[in-house]
């Protein structure tokens, strides 16, 4: 049982499965540091950096406090003087994740200038958290219904909502915004990364995957049962087209008939203001 009565993973698939307490004083840098022991040079960053370049390369499953030690050409032991376990590592290197720079130009706001276009942002917002799927597969693997929230965390969200004001939306929609966009993003980039795993698991490519089923698409679209599947143009399945710019752009327009469409009602609502003011001055 962990100290704040909740149950310790060991598995570290969850976030903030271990000790809450815990993980919160490494993120923000308010535990003790061990004062004897560990191997001159090690530091909780070179734990977490090697947690992360496992993870990266050969899944979650591959971090383990043992392993890290290998990398690290330390013993076991040592990384307990920093870290308790899995589970509380998992919510540091999930924050570590979160505070990498972005890619030049797609910072979603820049604190020292005015917020830029919330369509642009948007987007920006939605490439770069892509991208970082991209790079750390692994995270599409954990559970962040309950993330403990480190200094990248709340640095990310304080530039997305800032990015965001000017829609003008209340602000449970704001957050609802980000919810929309990085639920749209997973979604795809889970898509993606099962592909690849499916390759790698079974040695079939996509192509020769689809090959085994051809001639039995092929009877079933002559049959005539299928009429609306027969119909569809020969480019309807094609991998040049991009689903990730066509269903972003159906997100941003959806917000923008929002953002406009709550523009009138307060356009309207002032002029209706205005036109009483106006009535009771002539009384």
């Amino acid at each position: 049982m962990a100290k704040d009565g909740s149950t310790a993973a060991t598995d570290g698939t969850a976030t903030g499965s271990g000790d809450i307490a815990r993980s919160l004083e490494l993120l923000w840098g308010t535990g003790e540091r061990p004062s004897r022991g560990p191997k001159p040079g090690l530091t909780l960053d070179r734990i977490v950096t090697a947690a992360v370049a496992v993870a990266d390369a050969e899944g979650l499953a591959a971090v383990s406090m043992r392993r890290l030690s290998t990398e690290l050409g330390t013993g076991t032991m040592s990384l307990y003087r920093y870290v308790p376990g899995k589970a509380e590592l998992l919510d540091l290197m999930l924050d570590r994740v979160l505070g990498e720079p972005l890619p030049s130009g797609t910072d979603p706001v820049d604190a020292a200038a005015p917020p830029a276009d919330w369509r642009a942002s948007i987007d920006a917002m939605a490439r770069t958290y892509l991208d970082n799927l991209r790079r750390h597969p692994w995270l599409l693997k954990i559970n962040q219904a309950r993330t403990v929230l480190g200094p990248s965390a709340l640095r990310g969200l304080e530039l997305s909502l800032t990015a965001l004001r000017s829609m003008g939306l209340r602000d449970p929609e704001l957050i609802s915004v980000i919810i929309t966009v990085n639920s749209f993003v997973e979604g795809l980039a889970r898509t993606r990364a099962d592909a690849a795993e499916a390759v790698r698991e079974t040695g079939l490519s996509d192509q020769e995957f689809w090959d085994n089923q051809s001639p039995y698409l092929e009877r079933a679209m002559l049959s005539g049962a299928y009429p609306m599947m027969a119909s569809l143009s020969e480019d309807t399945f094609s991998a040049e087209f991009d689903h990730f710019a066509f269903g972003l752009g159906r997100l941003i327009a959806g917000f923008e008939a929002l953002v406009e469409e709550r523009t009138a009602d307060g356009t309207a609502a002032r002029t209706t203001e205005q036109t009483t003011e106006r009535t009771a001055a002539r009384k």
